[in-house]
């Protein structure tokens, strides 16, 4: 399976290379007896892809992005990379490890597993596995929008609300349309003083907006068409139709442990320890966590900083001590390089604007930060 692993030695597996289990793969090199255990990234993919940056990524090849967003696992320390898909988890015994069959028929055995296999994302920015197929999907992707005159996008989420700020930093004269199933933009776990700075800051920007209302029908791109929405509005000339609603669970995998898993949701059922419930040493971080909270990348490393420890207690044979509380609500959404809005959930509810939001995030999307977590 891998030259890098000691057969001699049991394995704890993390299964995804995304935020969560970067996270939780740097603190468990950090913490587990290396004479006793192999410490395994699995990834469907040969690198990291930052999804903060997809959207600007796909949009133009200014800066040349993908250079920057797509990151080797390689100087992650006392990791060994294993490239697959999963496509089944065979466990042994509650509590007594099991194996990880591949797509390409490998197994691979484990003693504890962390779950980070993250979201599924709106067709934009849902990459596939191999390199030259993430590669032509960003390249047709930005044939596309260099052409394209009018867009409409479907979901005011923040995917959606990027999207047309990354649009109209490439390409000012382009018409964006956002159609949104909400009275406001993105949804009530955020204020309505947030929501209505989101709104104007979009509307400054000379996106039109469509609220209360749904788009069915998805034309191929660069296909003029008239679009007809739920509700009977009709937005003339569009030539490019993308959906951009929430990410869902990547979960399709996690439902073979057994029943009762998943939510109906499909997230994972956790213990407050993040231990899948009903299967000790298997544990969940990330987006896939049944908890009330907005799924985001920034919640990853307080995921990590339970299931860690947690792991390691379980691989002891001690009682498991870190539970996991929450995370105050926090998120910056840039309309572009220059503008946006934040919120962060601490004394009476921050609303952050344009500079601010720049600062943060909009001018370069932390891309050097995030490439820091992986050692680049």
């Amino acid at each position: 399976m891998s030259k890098k692993t000691d057969e001699r030695k049991k394995n704890v597996v993390v299964v995804g290379g995304g935020f969560a289990g970067i996270d939780a793969a740097k603190g468990l090199a950090k913490q587990l007896d290396h004479a006793q255990y192999n410490l395994v990234l699995l990834s469907a993919r040969p690198y990291f892809v930052n999804i903060v940056a997809a959207l600007r990524t796909v949009v133009s090849s200014a800066g040349q992005l993908e250079e920057k967003v797509l990151v080797p696992y390689d100087r992650l320390q006392n990791v060994a990379f294993v490239q697959g898909r999963l496509v089944e988890i065979a466990e042994t015994a509650p509590g007594k490890g099991g194996v990880l069959v591949l797509a390409d028929g490998d197994r691979l055995e484990y003693a504890a597993l962390v779950l980070a296999t993250g979201s599924t994302w709106p067709s934009l920015i849902d990459f596939g596995d191999a390199d030259e197929e993430v590669r032509e999907k960003i390249g047709v992707w930005r044939r596309t929008f260099a052409q394209a005159k009018n867009v409409v996008i479907a979901g005011g989420g923040s995917v959606g609300i990027e999207l047309a700020g990354e649009i109209l930093d490439a390409y000012p004269n382009t018409k964006v349309t956002i159609v949104h199933s909400g009275t406001r933009l993105l949804n009530d776990a955020y204020p309505d003083k947030f929501r209505d700075r989101m709104e104007q800051t979009v509307r400054a920007r000379g996106v039109a907006l469509v609220a209360e209302d749904y788009v069915d029908v998805f034309p191929e791109p660069l296909a003029t068409t008239d679009v007809v929405t739920r509700a009977g509005k009709i937005i003339r000339g569009a030539d490019l139709v993308i959906p951009a609603f929430g990410a869902r669970p990547n979960t399709g995998v996690v439902a073979t442990l057994g029943g009762g898993v998943l939510t109906a949701s499909g997230h994972v059922r956790v213990a407050p320890t993040l231990e899948v419930r009903g299967h000790p040493g298997v544990y969940a971080a990330g987006d896939i966590v049944e908890w009330r909270e907005q799924k985001q990348a920034g919640k990853a490393s307080a995921h990590a900083a339970v299931v860690v420890p947690n792991v390691v207690s379980f691989l002891r044979d001690q009682p498991q001590a870190k539970v996991y509380e929450g995370s105050r609500e926090m998120i910056v959404i840039p309309v572009g390089r220059a503008y946006g809005a934040g919120y962060f959930d601490v004394l009476w509810g921050i609303v952050v604007g344009n500079w601010l939001t720049s600062v943060l995030k909009g001018k370069d999307l932390i891309v050097g930060m995030i490439r820091g977590r992986l050692n680049y």
